[in-house]
C-alpha cells in the first residue's frame, strides 16, 4: 500500500472475489473480479440484483474483454451466483474494451439490452467496424511521429495494429438504451442516478445511489492508480485532461463516506480525499512539464520520461505518450506554453 493509499480506507481489506464466484459488498449488490492480460491486470465487474417488467434478474455493469477465459468465467458465475435467475440488462460505463469486449456475447445469449451512452455506443460500433484509429493503423502512427515519436520499430508494429479494438470489441449489439447525465435508473427498486465524466472517455457514465451511498466509478474513480487520459489521433487537438479534472468536481457533491466500487482496485472510502489526490498529482506533474519545457522546447517523445520514469512496453508507451501529450496541450490551451511545428513536421512546446 503506498502513502496515498492509506489515506483511503479499505472496507474488505485484502479479500477478493475468487474466480467465478462474487462477493456482497452492499445489499443488492455482488463484486466479480476478472483477469486482464494487460500490466492493469484485472477489472471489476458488478451484479445489481434487479426487477424489470415483473421479471426478478440481475443487471450487469460491464463486461471484460472477448477472450474464452472472460467467457468461461461468466459461465460459471450464470451456474452458481445467479440464484437460478437470469440477466435482464447489461449497463456498459464507457466504450473501453475491458468494460465493453464482452457486451455483445451477453446480449445475445440472455436476450438482454445494452444500456450505455450515445457516444460511446458509436464510438465503439466505429472501432470494432471500421478499424482502430486510437491505438494503431497510419493514423496512430503518423500522429505519434508528429510529437516526436522516431524509433522505426515502435513506428512499424504501431502501422501494423489495424485491429487492436477490433481483436477485444469483436461486435457491439445493434442496439441500445441510452443513458446520459441526470438520469435515474430504478435497478431493483433502487434509484441509481447517472454521473457523466469526460476526458477518460468520450461519455463515461458512473451510478450513484443514494439509498446504498455507493458510487459505481468505472474508470472515472480508481483508488490506487490515477486514470489514463489521452489524446489520440481521432481527435488530435483534443484538451481532455481539462475535461478530466472539470468531471472530478462532481464527485465532491457525493457523501464523503460513499463506498466507491472502482473498476479497478479495491472497494474503498474517502472519495472526497481521491478527488484532491489526483487532482495534486495531476498539478505536480504538469509543473514539472511546464519547468522542462520553460528550460526548452520539448516533444511529447521527450516529454514522456518526465511523466512515467519506469520502462515502458509498447502497449504502455502509446498511452504514456497519450497522456503525456494530454498534459502538454492543457498547458498550451490555457496559454501556458506554445505549441510550434518545426520543419521536420514535428511539434515541439515551449514558452
Amino acid at each position: 500500500m503506498n502513502l496515498l493509499e492509506r489515506e483511503l480506507h479499505y472496507p474488505l481489506g485484502d479479500q477478493l472475489p475468487a474466480p467465478g464466484e462474487t462477493i456482497e459488498v452492499a445489499p443488492g449488490v455482488r463484486w466479480i473480479r476478472m483477469r486482464l492480460p494487460f500490466a492493469l491486470d484485472h477489472i471489476n465487474l458488478w451484479l445489481l440484483r434487479d426487477r424489470i417488467d415483473g421479471r426478478e434478474g440481475w443487471s450487469v455493469v460491464d463486461c471484460c474483454i472477448s477472450r474464452p477465459e472472460a467467457q468461461q468465467q461468466w459461465e460459471q458465475i450464470f451456474e452458481t451466483q445467479l440464484q437460478g435467475l437470469p440477466i435482464l440488462r447489461v449497463i456498459v460505463t464507457h466504450m473501453h474494451p475491458d468494460h465493453i469486449g464482452l457486451a455483445h456475447w451477453l446480449c445475445e445469449r440472455w436476450q438482454a439490452p445494452l444500456w450505455i451512452s450515445s457516444t460511446d455506443y458509436h464510438v465503439a460500433r466505429v472501432l470494432s467496424t471500421a478499424g482502430d484509429t486510437l491505438a494503431g493503423g497510419e493514423a496512430a502512427a503518423a500522429f505519434f511521429a508528429a510529437h516526436g515519436l522516431a524509433d522505426p520499430e515502435a513506428l512499424a508494429t504501431l502501422r501494423a495494429r489495424t485491429s487492436y479494438y477490433a481483436n477485444m470489441v469483436p461486435s457491439v449489439p445493434d442496439r441500445f438504451v441510452r443513458m446520459m447525465d441526470g438520469d435515474v435508473l430504478d435497478i431493483g427498486g433502487r434509484a441509481w442516478r447517472c454521473i457523466a465524466g469526460y476526458g477518460h472517455a468520450p461519455e463515461h457514465i458512473a451510478l450513484y445511489c443514494e439509498e446504498l451511498n455507493a458510487l459505481l466509478g468505472g474508470d472515472m474513480m480508481l483508488p490506487r492508480i490515477s486514470t489514463n487520459v489521452s489524446v489520440h489521433a481521432g481527435e488530435p487537438e483534443a484538451n481532455p485532461l481539462r475535461l478530466f479534472l472539470t468531471s472530478l468536481e462532481r464527485y465532491r457533491e457525493l457523501p464523503e463516506d460513499a463506498l466507491g466500487l472502482p473498476a479497478h482496485g479495491k472497494p474503498f472510502h474517502g472519495i472526497h480525499t481521491r478527488v484532491r489526490q489526483l487532482q495534486d498529482h495531476h498539478r505536480d506533474r504538469l509543473a514539472e512539464l511546464l519547468a522542462a519545457c520553460t528550460q526548452r522546447p520539448h516533444t511529447a517523445a521527450e516529454a514522456l520520461p518526465i511523466l512515467f520514469k519506469r520502462a515502458l512496453d509498447l502497449h504502455q508507451m502509446t498511452f504514456a505518450m497519450g497522456e503525456t501529450i494530454a498534459h502538454l496541450h492543457l498547458l498550451w490551451f490555457s496559454g501556458q506554453l506554445q505549441r510550434r511545428l518545426g520543419e521536420d513536421g514535428v511539434y515541439r512546446f515551449g514558452v
